[in-house]
């Protein structure tokens, strides 16, 4: 629940509201939860990073350079075992690398959207289960080697320590491990402990970084461990008293994974647009798989200096990560098995105290007043769209991770939404429809306009969806003459929709609100002699104030040499929004001088086969003194400015990039 789409003062209150519920309960254990919950949103609210002086210096710093040494040894053994990864997985190494170290920036958006209309994306990434999976694996060999039990925990405990270590310790793994930790100290020492309290401790060592408690993962991890714990106390008291044997256990099983499903579902919703109606089943499934493949990735990972037998081990784990995968597949295929959703930030608090109070019912003796707040808060979720979010008074520019592909969202200062390209399209799906409308829709405000740069399948391939569902006032094309058939779907998506469409020529001009978009290309007469659609790229200058921002499109050195000869001024910009990815064919250091970015923004996929961006155009932009930002490694990133002053923030962290 905690930090629903960065707004950790939102949780601090949804936390508030969980401590009060689990005092109706009288539960020490569940309001030692409920304190963590808070603890955690307000250390994320109090220690946010500060805006630095000195905007150059500070964004370098977010490669790391100010980081601590424990987060330099973490961050290095991640690379290490992503190194390692890659060198024994081969082909299956972006999956190995998810339910690994969590690390999914190869995993393909399509394969992401797969996962969540499954229900099973929780499982896509390194969790707590996947830690306990292997600290039961490690106790289970123990046992069968006749080790000692006190030993054997004390072992395990020491073995499952060095896997989080190694992994990089992600919080979701941390988590885990200082549970288990718990509970194996209870067991030596032989005194019970609450689960609850258990829990309580095992979430509240990751937030000794606080910014993790803005982690979808680590979020996943603490509601879902959560739910496991009140659906056994709830099967306990309603189930165990009537049937026994095989039937109890399996009303055990699906009762854990629907109400854990149940208490995760506001957080799928709101990271994927979708709530998944075949989850339980398909987690009841995939379930035994993962039980086997988890220790069997970890045993690759840890004999990696043995090649032969790291190799031996991941062909053994490539079936398994195939059948893991197939029931994602099968499940995402259920005719009508997940409801596509799009909550409004109100919604999502609505829906989180829902879901605190179905946990207080669960374990609650009279359970009628939390089940109550429930039915509040459900019915806040259902009202909620009809609320018209505040303002900020500033412009926003959001660069959307969608992966190899253009999304660009620009926000006014009266909230309203002009959207640059609509990222890719695949055979289940496109960015459109999984990224780009959810993102705009929870944030809340109308579309006012659709620009098109090219018709490329990666800047396209949304359009049709976000145009249907979103209804923008115009849609401006550069209506270069080259057909496709994800081009004709947007036109078509126009004009089904009574979307106004406009023809982009230089001169035009585009207001909304106190945003202001001036558009530099294509020329007719010059598009009309070319065969590349890149070089007919739409090319736009936005300007809020005297912060001005240059969109490229995946315009190439022939159209940056047209816009120079038609003015150098007409390009200068504080922020750039770099040309197709960063390709070697554009962004030639004459234009880059003309245009002297202080941020230069790359829109791009992780490790993509492009080889974007390049080498060559990374240090044509240090020459220029340009700060680079990239969102295959920092995904998301949203630029802010008042109108003189520029700041730019990604993984929580923000930072002032406004010219001296």
């Amino acid at each position: 629940m905690a930090g629903f789409g960065g707004h950790p003062g939102l949780a601090a209150l949804a936390a508030t509201a969980c401590i009060g519920l689990s005092l109706m309960r009288r539960d020490l254990g569940l309001a030692a939860l409920a304190v963590m919950m808070f603890g955690g949103a307000l250390l994320a609210v109090t220690s946010a990073q500060p805006l630095g002086t000195g905007g150059r210096s500070r964004v370098a710093s977010a490669t790391g350079a100010d980081r601590s040494v424990i987060e330099n040894g973490l961050a290095n053994a991640r690379e290490r075992a992503s190194i390692a990864i890659g060198e024994v997985f081969g082909d299956d190494a972006p999956m190995a690398r998810a339910l690994l170290i969590a690390d999914q920036r190869q995993i393909p958006p399509e394969m992401r959207d797969r996962y969540a209309r499954a229900g099973m994306v929780h499982m896509l990434s390194i969790s707590g289960l996947h830690v306990a999976v292997v600290a039961g694996a490690v106790m289970l060999f123990l046992q069968v080697a006749r080790v000692p039990p006190g030993t054997a925990s004390l072992a395990s405990v020491l073995i499952t320590g060095v896997y989080v270590a190694i992994i990089g310790a992600p919080a979701p793994a941390l988590r885990s491990a200082v549970m288990l930790g718990v509970v194996a100290a209870s067991r030596g020492s032989q005194r019970p402990t609450s689960p609850w309290a258990s829990l309580a401790l095992g979430a509240f060592v990751p937030l000794v970084q606080p910014r993790t408690v803005l982690d979808l993962g680590y979020q996943l991890s603490v509601v879902g461990i959560a739910g496991l714990i009140a659906s056994g106390a709830l099967t306990t008291r309603l189930l165990a008293p009537r049937i026994s044997g095989l039937r109890l256990r399996i009303s055990r099983e699906l009762t854990a994974s629907a109400i854990a499903t149940l208490l995760t579902a506001p957080l799928i919703a709101w990271y994927f647009g979708r709530i998944s109606l075949v989850a339980p089943i398909a987690n009841l499934v995939a379930g035994p798989i993962l039980t086997v493949l988890q220790p069997t990735l970890f045993l690759a990972l840890l004999l990696a200096p043995v090649p032969p037998v790291a190799e031996f081990l991941a062909n053994a784990a490539h079936p398994l990560l195939m059948a893991f995968d197939g029931i994602a597949i099968a499940g995402a295929s259920v005719p009508a098995g997940s409801i596509a959703v799009i909550p409004s930030l109100i919604a999502a608090a609505g829906s989180g105290c829902a879901v605190a109070s179905l946990l207080v019912a669960c374990v609650a003796r009279y359970p009628m007043r939390p089940v109550v707040v429930a039915a509040c808060g459900l019915a806040v979720a259902a009202w909620g769209p009809l609320v018209r979010p505040p303002v900020s008074g500033e412009m926003e520019m959001h660069v959307l991770d969608v992966g190899q592909g253009d999304a660009i969202l620009l926000r006014t200062d009266r909230g309203r939404w002009i959207v640059v390209d609509a990222g890719r399209s695949w055979s289940t799906g496109d960015a459109g429809r999984s990224t780009i409308i959810p993102y705009i829709m929870r944030r809340g405000g109308e579309v006012a306009a659709f620009v098109l740069s090219h018709a490329h399948a990666d800047h396209a391939g949304g359009a049709g969806s976000v145009i249907r569902a979103l209804r923008p006032g115009t849609f401006w094309d550069a209506a270069f003459p080259q057909g496709s058939g994800i081009y004709d779907e947007a036109l078509r998506a126009a004009r089904e929709s009574g979307v106004e469409w406009q023809r982009v020529d230089p001169g035009d001009s585009l207001t909304v609100d106190r945003v202001t978009m001036r558009f530099l290309a294509p020329d007719s007469l010059w598009t009309s002699t070319l065969s590349d659609p890149n070089d007919a790229s739409t090319i736009a200058v936005v300007q809020f104030g005297t912060a001005r921002f240059l969109l490229m499109g995946d315009a190439e050195a022939a159209e940056e040499e047209w816009l120079l000869r038609q003015g150098r001024n007409k390009v200068a910009a504080d922020v750039l929004k770099v040309g197709h990815h960063g390709s070697s064919t554009s962004s030639s250091d004459a234009f880059l001088a003309a245009v002297a970015p202080a941020l230069a923004v790359i829109s791009v996929g992780a490790e993509n086969s492009y080889g974007h961006p390049s080498a060559d155009v990374l240090a044509a932009l240090g020459r220029v003194d340009a700060q680079v930002m990239r969102t295959d490694l920092s995904g998301t990133i949203v630029i802010r400015t008042n109108g003189v002053r520029i700041t730019a923030e990604a993984k929580g962290e923000r930072w002032d990039i406004s010219r001296e």
